[in-house]
C-alpha cells in the first residue's frame, strides 16, 4: 500500500490555493504546518488508513522544487460532472491545463479524465470510472 505521496513546491500559498480548489471536494482534510501542507482522507478511530496521504512541501535539501518527468498524481472523483467542475476550479485557482476533461482513446471506455499542472508544474489527473455513467462508446 502506498502510505503517502509528496510533491515539491516553492510557493506554498499558491499550492494551497490550487489544491484547496479540489481536494476538499474529494473528502481530503488539510493540516498546515511549517513543513508545508498535508492532505488526508478521514480515518475512523482505530482503523488503518487505506488511501495515501498527499503532501505539498518545500524540498528538504533547501534547493528549488522541480517536477518529475513522467510523474503524475491522480485523484478519483465521483463522476464526470465532478471531474469537469474540479478541473475548472483548479484552473481558476492557478493551475494550467494539460488536457481538458474527456474520454481518451488509449484508455478504457469508462475512464473520464482531465489533466492539470499545479503552480509548480507538478502534473495532476482528476478522473472517474463510474460504471453508472455513460462510457465513451455510448
Amino acid at each position: 500500500m502506498i502510505a503517502y505521496v509528496t510533491v515539491g513546491a516553492d510557493d506554498i500559498a499558491a499550492a494551497k490555493r490550487f489544491y484547496c480548489a479540489f481536494l476538499p471536494a474529494l473528502g481530503y482534510g488539510l493540516k498546515e504546518g511549517p513543513e508545508g501542507l498535508s492532505f488526508a482522507l478521514p480515518v475512523a478511530s482505530g482503523a488503518v488508513p487505506v488511501c495515501a496521504d498527499f503532501y505539498v512541501k518545500p524540498p528538504f535539501d533547501g534547493r528549488r522544487a522541480s517536477v518529475g518527468n513522467g510523474t503524475m498524481v491522480a485523484f478519483e472523483a465521483e463522476g464526470q460532472a465532478q471531474v469537469r467542475a474540479l478541473h475548472a476550479a483548479a484552473l481558476a485557482a492557478g493551475g494550467s491545463d494539460e488536457g481538458a476533461p474527456g474520454f481518451r482513446a488509449d484508455y478504457g471506455p469508462r475512464f473520464y479524465v482531465g489533466y492539470l499542472r499545479d503552480p509548480q508544474g507538478n502534473k495532476v489527473a482528476l478522473f472517474s470510472s463510474n460504471p453508472d455513467e455513460p462510457g465513451r462508446d455510448g
